[in-house]
């Protein structure tokens, strides 16, 4: 039997730039809640369509995946204020609170500029799917830019979580990898 989950929110400790930005990373993650309930519904209706109707469906296969894909992407950084990614603290524990802090901001800058890339990347592939009206290869055939879009846009939004987390870690307005302080290995 597992703990129970305990939910933390990145804290703004009344910092206007980090209350904004959590503003807009919980509205990611409303939209990407609603895309993924519209997705169910739109899988519902095929499946209706299909197997109830004997009809076929054209366009409704390709929208489903889109709308997980523009989910996750535009979920990434609702998640990140959240702390929902996958996080290994053995290291972290084991460091007293100044070395924590230090290895914090180390890895959120990197991980910042790593987001930075993937975005200007994203961004690039987004401008080449529309400048060359690039659509999808089904009988349907919508254009994919919209959904390539989606890509500098949640990467984009994460990489201004993570800044806001490294604001905050530096501002001591968050405790470094959301460690509380009576949890650490040691103080420094």
């Amino acid at each position: 039997m597992s703990a129970p989950t305990v939910l933390k929110v990145a804290k703004d400790g009344g910092n206007l730039f980090l209350r904004a930005v959590g503003w807009l990373s919980t509205l990611c993650g409303i939209i990407a809640a609603f895309l993924i309930v519209g997705a169910i519904g739109l899988t519902c209706q095929m499946l209706y369509i299909r197997f109830w109707l004997g009809e076929s469906t054209i366009w409704q296969t390709e929208t489903v995946t889109f709308m997980m894909v523009g989910a996750t992407l535009i979920g990434l950084p609702y998640v990140q204020r959240l702390r929902g990614h996958v996080n290994v603290d053995l290291i972290p524990l084991m460091l007293p609170r100044g070395l924590r802090k230090l290895l914090a901001i180390v890895v959120l800058a990197a991980s910042v500029a790593i987001i930075g890339m993937m975005v200007w990347y994203g961004w690039d592939m987004f401008h080449t799917a529309y400048a060359r009206n690039w659509t999808s290869d089904s009988v349907w055939g919508p254009k994919l830019w919209p959904i390539y879009l989606t890509v500098p846009v949640g990467l984009g939004l994460l990489m201004l979580q993570l800044v806001a987390d490294l604001v905050g870690t530096i501002k001591d307005i968050e405790e470094p990898f959301s460690l509380e302080a009576e949890t650490s290995g040691g103080e420094g």
